[in-house]
């Protein structure tokens, strides 16, 4: 327009510097009765727009034939298959908890047109119209009760005019009614998922975790592009955008991509790539599993079949590079699946086989990271398999015990102990342990960082020794049984230090102290009488409590600094350290603020 351009900054390039994630092209316009000769009718339509500009007689021309494409495009059988592809194709996504907070956008091309299509949406799914106060299973804090609105699952947003009719002139609200729309669904906890609109929220309006656009509107190059990028921005757990063409836009994009850069094209991915992955990562995971016999996931009963994942789970744990590599080829597989789960192109068995793999690595996660995102990352067949299990008596304990090990469950509790050494599962049973281990040195570690810092050190040693386990040890149970007992002596070591202070006359938060003072002695190498390191470390203690009383004394410098002066002068008066180290007050604050910020 004004002459060369002096810099670009390509779609390409932006996800290359992860800014904004790959966009995925999936076309269901077969799929909704619009055939062949209406989709060229379409694309005559955009070149002829893209000629537009020269006189009125061709944009009246134009005019003419928009109303013609919306009559296509409006007419009410074609709509209501459009209604009932859209709620199959989402509802397999949100099940298969393939979006990342279930948010969608559907373009439509006039306001009378989404009318109709979230009518026919509605008559299929009445209970979208219920008013929730927010998502089901939503966990919430007095923010989110003060900041989300009751409101309905789907919404048509659009502005009104003083001659629609009474149905859609309060369904769409006023601007101040919309304002709070926007905000209800760019909270990712509102009941408000889906949002039908025309040309509103199509520019400038960015929700993260928006992850489905679903259009079904002739749009065309910047302003596509515009559209399109509703779903390219980051998220955590947001791998791809998918966009579902019910119009047919493929030219279009493919266009309007090459309008900004010959590049980016690249950027623009086919949903049959996806599908692709899925089959080869599927191919190279049967080939990981075959000698695994998985017959009962697929045939048995509920309890056979929570067993399997479970012995599933132990196969994989045979050796760190044979999980690692499992959990890389899963996750890729889920990412790819995520993309084209809502397409009929993969078979029941793929679904199935997809379905194991996604279970198991679930349990993997679970007992390798503790807090793992199993159930949300599982096929609501697989959750609704192992909710019914565990009202089984006599089933494996392993998704019991890690959901009794992060509530009310007492980390030293001999009879929780004892379940977990009854699991014949070895590699299952270390990493249980393993998991309960770095969780009674958390606890500790919140008081003592000295202990803290010793008995992980500890705990990483043994690990590491397990991982590093000859490929003979794999098949020798007393490899196992070893590292078991190593791990257990651990916990009832970190055990006693609880109660190690008693001998010294102090208490646990005392000895913290004690422990501090006497590492840096040794550290240093320098003599302090015993005796007069207790009465140090009951005095530190007291100091550390009576200046660091506020609750957000650790954002307060000035209540910092009166630590940090009151602590000097109590060594100095103390005659600690009988030698100039600075190190030892800088090691020492270290101590006191992670005593402080640990306390309740």
């Amino acid at each position: 327009m004004f002459g060369k351009v002096v810099d670009a900054y390509t779609m390409t390039e932006s996800v290359k510097d992860e800014i904004t994630v790959r966009i995925v092209y999936e076309g269901r316009a077969a799929k909704v009765l619009l055939n062949n000769s209406k989709l060229k009718e379409i694309e005559d339509y955009y070149a002829k727009c893209a000629e537009i500009g020269s006189n009125e007689n061709q944009i009246e021309q134009s005019k003419k034939e928009m109303a013609q494409m919306y009559a296509i495009i409006g007419d009410p059988d074609r709509l209501k298959a459009v209604a009932e592809d859209f709620v199959n194709h989402y509802e397999k996504r949100v099940s298969e908890g393939s979006t990342v907070k279930g948010k969608a956008m559907f373009v439509c091309s006039t306001r009378e047109i989404a009318y109709e299509l979230y009518k026919n949406i509605i008559e299929i799914k009445p209970e979208w119209n219920e008013i929730r106060a927010a998502e089901e299973g939503a966990e919430l804090t007095d923010k989110d009760k003060r900041e989300l609105k009751p409101i309905e699952r789907i919404k048509l947003i659009a502005t009104r005019g003083q001659d629609d009719p009474k149905e859609i002139y309060d369904l769409l609200g006023t601007k101040d009614q919309r304002k709070e729309l926007d905000r209800q669904f760019k909270n990712e906890k509102s009941n408000f998922k889906i949002a039908i609109v025309v040309d509103m929220w199509l520019t400038g309006f960015d929700v993260p975790f928006l992850d489905s656009i679903y259009i079904d509107k002739p749009i065309q190059r910047h302003n596509l592009i515009q559209t399109i990028s509703r779903v390219n921005r980051k998220f955590e757990g947001k791998n791809k955008g998918l966009v579902v063409d019910y119009i047919g836009i493929k030219t279009q994009m493919n266009l309007a991509l090459k309008q900004y850069s010959e590049g980016d094209k690249d950027n623009f991915e086919d949903i049959a790539e996806s599908i692709i992955i899925v089959r080869n990562h599927l191919d190279l995971l049967a080939k990981l599993f075959h000698t695994f016999d998985n017959s009962k996931y697929f045939k048995g009963t509920t309890i056979q079949q929570l067993n399997t994942l479970n012995l599933a789970a132990e196969y994989v744990q045979q050796s760190k590079e044979f999980e690692t590599r499992f959990m890389g080829l899963v996750k890729r597989l889920k990412a790819a699946y995520d993309i084209c789960a809502g397409s009929e192109q993969l078979t029941q068995l793929e679904r199935d086989y997809t379905h194991f793999y996604l279970a198991v690595r679930s349990i993997v996660f679970k007992l390798t990271k503790g807090n793992a995102p199993d159930t949300a990352q599982m096929n609501a067949k697989v959750r609704e398999m192992i909710k019914e299990a565990l009202q089984s008596e006599g089933v494996e304990e392993i998704f019991k015990l890690g959901d009794e090990a992060e509530t009310e469950q007492d980390i030293f509790d001999e009879d929780y102990l004892a379940k977990i050494d009854k699991i014949k599962l070895p590699n299952t049973k270390i990493k249980l342990l393993q998991q309960l281990l770095a969780k009674v040195i958390a606890e500790i570690k919140k008081v003592n960082r000295v202990k803290g810092i010793d008995f992980t050190k500890k705990m990483q040693a043994l690990v590491e020794r397990y991982n590093d386990r000859d490929a003979n040890d794999i098949l020798r149970s007393e490899v196992y049984e070893e590292m078991a007992s190593a791990l257990t002596d651990l916990i009832w070591e970190v055990h006693k230090e609880f109660s190690a202070g008693d001998a010294l006359g102090i208490d646990f938060e005392e000895k913290a102290f004690y422990d501090i003072l006497k590492e840096l002695c040794i550290k240093y190498d320098f003599k302090y009488p015993d005796d007069k390191m207790i009465d140090l470390a009951k005095a530190v203690k007291d100091l550390v409590d009576g200046q660091a009383k506020f609750p957000d004394w650790n954002k307060r410098d000035d209540i910092k600094s009166a630590l940090k002066v009151g602590l000097i002068l109590l060594l100095d008066e103390f005659g600690y350290p009988p030698v100039e180290r600075d190190e030892v007050y800088v090691e020492i604050f270290e101590q006191a603020e992670n005593f402080k910020k640990n306390q309740n």
